[in-house]
């Protein structure tokens, strides 16, 4: 099965956003532990780090452009 372009980055970007948050699990599991809303925030920061497009939302008036 083949993927237009566009799903096809979807895909890769996901992958990536797995990647990340299986790399915080490790930390967490490693001992750094913390609350859990510092566990989301840690787990946020590292997919925002990827500076994935699909992910940043850009507010024009009544329009959401993504």
């Amino acid at each position: 099965m083949s993927y237009c372009e566009h799903c096809e980055g979807q895909r890769f970007d996901r992958a990536r956003v797995l990647r990340a948050l299986r790399q915080v699990r490790k930390q967490l599991r490693r001992g750094n532990r913390c609350r859990p809303d510092e566990a989301l925030d840690l787990a946020l920061q590292a997919i925002k780090n990827l500076e994935i497009p699909h992910l940043e939302l850009i507010e024009m008036g009544d329009e959401i452009v993504h």
